[in-house]
């Protein structure tokens, strides 16, 4: 399993809307609204076998109002 984590820059006016329907893509597990150059985090568990730049491209990117993402992947979970 891997772990990573979107920033997402939301159109203006538009990061609920954007979180609702990131909120039902199976393979991301958290949505929070966060402050700063991005609108949402999003933390996403992928089989290991998933290709994580199509999964972002295809997945995220293409969800209506997604202005900019910017990808996380972590490599070592400690708690």
């Amino acid at each position: 399993m891997q772990t990573i984590f979107i920033m997402v820059k939301c159109e203006l006016g538009r990061c609920y809307e954007v979180a609702d329907e990131a909120a039902k893509v199976e393979q991301i597990s958290e949505v929070y609204s966060v402050s700063g150059q991005y609108d949402l985090l999003m933390k996403c568990y992928l089989d290991d076998g998933t290709d994580i730049g199509h999964f972002v491209t295809e997945r995220i990117q293409l969800l209506p109002d997604v202005k900019d993402t910017f990808t996380i992947m972590t490599f070592k979970a400690f708690s």
